[in-house]
């Protein structure tokens, strides 16, 4: 991974400004973006992590931020960086230091399996955390990656969000993701079960292949108590059908900085999926002028293109962008 992966170079800045500065509204609130210090990692950090700064707080995300779409303000949903070897308590800790400056943030708290439930409530109330994140690294299934819900977000976890009113992000895998009926089954029985907790089906219904949300999405129709973010999908059609399934009012814009600050995108072959960055792909041919552009200018296009298929408004573009989350947070 090149230095350059934290940068928005000229030609980032000249896409944003030629295909999305009218497009992108001047107030923002980004649903998934993660905040952290590499100090937390017990092990070797993610290649992302490993290429920026040693501490990544709301100061560094809001600067880098405004070199991504220029002129716009943020506030966002806030959780840490996953990661199989952390020290989830100092990363619990760090985030909920950092989002206290912006009183129109929120965070999520890291929980995995075996979590005492009543540790994660008094947690909650004690730091202010809005939600909790779970992850499939800490499933206790084994590979992960076909891991069902359950086995990285038990039941009792999502009783205490039901209680406290949290939102729940949740980035499902299986091989299918959305499409996958396993996966329709758990989030529909917990949504219906617990219906103060709130889903965040992150990755748009990790829609990365958009085919899988396509044919799986209306298995959620009705649900009032389920939202999808944007973030890092680069490739079209699963918005569409999360605003045809769902309604626009309950797709949030997302970035997943700082993977919003790699090079490339993720496409769709197959029934799965390929990420294409500098480390994978060799973009220098001499057919074309190949100049890969940030994730998160890939991921505003295609929701750009969404948007206008589906015949929003000018607000209702502004309600995926703030006035969605607002309504899901009370922010003023």
């Amino acid at each position: 991974m090149t230095a350059s992966v934290w940068d928005a170079q000229d030609h980032d800045l000249e896409l944003f400004e030629r295909e999305l500065s009218t497009f992108v509204p001047d107030r923002i609130f980004d649903a998934h973006a993660h905040l952290y210090a590499k100090a937390h990692f017990q092990a070797a950090s993610p290649a992302i992590v490993a290429a920026g700064p040693d501490s990544v707080g709301l100061a560094s995300y809001l600067q880098a931020m405004s070199e991504l779409t220029p002129g716009r303000r943020y506030s966002g949903l806030f959780f840490g960086f996953p990661h199989a070897e952390l020290d989830m308590d100092a990363a619990n800790a760090f985030l909920a230091q950092e989002v206290r400056a912006d009183n129109q943030s929120r965070a999520q708290m890291l929980i995995r399996p075996g979590m005492d439930p009543e540790f994660i409530r008094e947690t909650v109330r004690r730091e202010g955390f809005a939600g909790l994140k779970c992850y499939h690294v800490w499933a206790t299934q084994q590979p992960t990656f076909d891991a069902t819900v359950e086995s990285f977000l038990p039941e009792e976890h999502v009783r205490v969000a039901h209680e406290e009113g949290l939102s729940i992000t949740l980035h499902m895998v299986r091989a299918r993701a959305m499409a996958d009926p396993l996966n329709q089954q758990t989030i529909r029985t917990f949504a219906e079960r617990y219906p103060n907790m709130r889903f965040i089906l992150a990755h748009a219904a990790r829609g990365f292949n958009p085919h899988h949300t396509i044919e799986g999405i209306g298995s959620l129709r009705g649900l009032r108590n389920v939202w999808c973010d944007t973030s890092a999908v680069t490739d079209g059609g699963a918005f569409e059908a999360i605003i045809d399934a769902l309604g626009h009012d309950r797709l949030l814009y997302g970035s997943d900085f700082p993977v919003s600050h790699e090079r490339g995108r993720c496409v769709a072959i197959g029934d799965s999926f390929l990420w294409l960055s500098e480390a994978n792909t060799n973009f220098h041919v001499a057919y074309a002028d190949l100049r890969p552009a940030l994730v998160g200018l890939e991921s505003l296009r295609v929701l750009k293109t969404a948007c206008r298929t589906m015949r929003l408004s000018d607000s209702q573009v502004e309600d995926i962008f703030w006035g969605n989350a607002a309504e899901l947070y009370g922010l003023s």
